[in-house]
């Protein structure tokens, strides 16, 4: 299956030089007279700021949006794929949830991609296919190459479903999600959607208790861009794809470390819409050590900066209409540019002597990230309680944000500097499961 993407030697060429552009645009405010040297800065800061107040918060105001009750006339036929490393601690409770979905059974196959498990994977797998007769196992071996967008690709001429729902080894459905998710996706004339994420852990500790309010912000940011007609972007663990969609991108991409992040933007220079859907979410393990997160983190940057460095021309290309050109382009301004620019202008600071000049941005980047967590943890949602939303845990999870502001920099330098190797780069599942209280029937 396709390979797609550009070389390695491309992708540090681009990354060198978006790390000079936004070195130097850091950097030349400097030389201004001190009355002067705020106001790139502080244009800016107006501009992606009235951005994201329309385009994200006003529609975040008006709620998730709600789901049509009407039944489909038939279901279609659905594939649920898992492609799996070493996941012996949740790969049973997962084929025994994924039996136990209401829809029809005969409508239903499940895909587990055993890529080449060195632990109890295989024999846990060969006991459930004795029990669910529509669990099918694909074993891979380790060294087959591609990482987890090889073994999708793997499966993918085996699948026979209208859909196929891609999730993680420790993902936690509920009963009626994949009845409501396909009603959805069929009613709405989506080509794929993604269902929001949650964490199946927020109390275990701060840094779990983060990433649950980091998700809730996700899935606000994405409705409002989709709402005032920008992007989505699909996340990996519960995305919903029309096989005829996935097939016509050539597949899932083997040279890239994100294959979600790839896919979100092959469908869209090919005009396939995607959505999002706020209830009810797939629920998984949120890492539980700093050290795992700077890891799943970098992964993360990294395959976000590859697929604007593989795509910019279908990007700034005629085809794609205004209203996506821009929120593109302010998306890329404050998630990956302005934390290597304030990384600059911080240093250029050090040296020169001067008063740094992006607080300003920087200022307003985190304040209207707050207000999202405020209106995503507020926000009524099924699955896992969300954080309350007193100062203290708002508060942290505002300055957990501050996180990227050292993940992007040092990303990006390590991409213009070093080739990547790309292997099978997955996060440790243990097998945590729900509070009682928190648990969905």
């Amino acid at each position: 299956m396709a390979a797609g993407g550009t070389a390695t030697g491309a992708r540090r060429l681009q990354a060198s030089l978006f790390l000079i552009g936004c070195c130097g645009a850091a950097a030349a405010p400097h030389r201004l007279p001190a009355a002067q040297a705020l106001w790139p800065a502080a244009a800016l800061t107006v501009l992606l700021g009235l951005y994201v107040l329309r385009a994200v918060f006003l529609p975040a105001f008006r709620g998730a949006q709600a789901e049509s009750a009407t039944e489909l006339e038939s279901w279609p036929a659905v594939d649920l794929v898992v492609a799996a490393r070493d996941e012996e601690a949740v790969i049973g409770r997962l084929v025994e949830r994924l039996a136990a979905l209401r829809y029809p059974a005969d409508r239903l196959t499940i895909w587990i991609v055993d890529d080449g498990s060195e632990d109890r994977t295989p024999e846990v797998l060969t006991a459930y296919q004795a029990r669910f007769p529509q669990l099918q196992v694909l074993r891979r071996p380790r060294d087959a190459g591609g990482g987890k967008s090889g073994a999708l690709n793997a499966v993918l001429p085996n699948l026979q479903g209208r859909w196929l729902l891609v999730l993680d080894a420790d993902a936690q459905l509920q009963p009626d999600v994949l009845e409501r998710l396909v009603r959805y996706a069929e009613q709405g004339g989506w080509s794929a959607v993604q269902l929001r994420k949650s964490v199946v852990n927020p109390d275990l500790n701060w840094l779990t208790r983060a990433q649950a309010m980091e998700m809730a912000l996700d899935a606000v940011i994405q409705q409002g861009r989709l709402a005032s007609g920008g992007v989505v972007e699909l996340r990996g663990n519960g995305q919903l794809l029309q096989r005829e969609a996935v097939l016509s991108c050539e597949g899932f991409n083997e040279a890239t470390v994100t294959d979600d992040l790839d896919l979100s933007f092959r469908l869209l220079v090919q005009q396939q819409p995607v959505a999002l859907l706020w209830d009810p979410p797939v629920q998984e393990e949120a890492v539980t050590a700093w050290s795992a997160l700077w890891r799943q983190r970098q992964r993360w940057a990294e395959g976000g900066l590859q697929r604007f460095f593989d795509y910019w021309p279908q990007l700034t290309g005629p085809e794609l209409p205004a209203a996506r050109k821009l929120d593109l382009s302010c998306f890329f301004l404050l998630q990956y540019a302005l934390p290597v620019m304030a990384a600059a202008d911080a240093l250029t600071a050090l040296i020169t002597r001067t008063a740094p000049l992006s607080w300003p941005l920087s200022f307003v980047a985190f304040g209207l990230s707050g207000g999202a967590i405020l209106v995503g943890c507020t926000r009524r949602s099924e699955g896992p309680d969300l954080p309350a939303m007193g100062p203290i845990n708002l508060a942290w999870g505002i300055a957990y944000l501050g996180h990227w502001f050292v993940v992007i920099p040092y990303t990006t330098l390590r991409m213009a500097l070093l080739p990547k190797r790309l292997v099978w780069a997955k996060t440790l599942h243990v097998g945590a499961e729900p509070e009682p209280d928190q648990a969905t029937a």
